[in-house]
């Protein structure tokens, strides 16, 4: 009865519609003039995102499995992997799309940080190429600000 019941459920697996997906990942980097250290201090706080992107931010920690409520609640996210200097989150709440992040401060030379900010997401969701590319637009242009923002917050005394 067991393995009938294995096979059913792997011609229920096999035979069921397969769904398109469009994954889409880029990401965005800017350089810093201060250490790793000085830098992650400043930015890499997981409800830091507040300083740097001007949201309102809650957090249950900074630990992987910490969630965040972004824009009064709006927006759920969840630590999944964590470095002394990175953070990748996913919002699990939007599972239609699978979007994740990852903040991250690397060494690049004496005293310099390079700060990256790479994301992963399946744009099928989002509509036709234009609406794409058009909401990957929006996204570049949020986070090279929030990086702008970043950098500067880094280099302050």
């Amino acid at each position: 009865m067991k393995s009938v019941l294995t096979c059913a459920a792997l011609l229920a697996l096999m035979t069921a519609p397969s769904m398109a997906a469009d994954y889409t990942s880029f990401t965005l980097t800017t350089v810093a003039n201060a250490s790793p250290e000085k830098t992650w201090a400043k930015i890499g706080g997981f409800c830091a995102i507040h300083d740097w992107m001007g949201t309102t931010c809650e957090t249950t920690g900074n630990e992987v499995g910490s969630i965040r409520k972004l824009n009064n609640g709006a927006v759920t996210e969840m630590m999944v992997a964590k470095t002394p200097f990175s953070y990748t989150y996913i919002q699990p709440l939007n599972p239609s799309n699978l979007y994740h992040g990852t903040l991250a401060v690397e060494p690049d030379g004496a005293g310099h940080s390079k700060i990256t900010y790479t994301f992963l997401y399946d744009a099928e969701t989002l509509g036709d190429a234009d609406a794409k590319a058009k909401a990957r637009q929006g996204r570049t242009d949020r986070f090279n600000g929030a990086l702008a923002k970043m950098k500067s917050m880094a280099e302050m005394p």
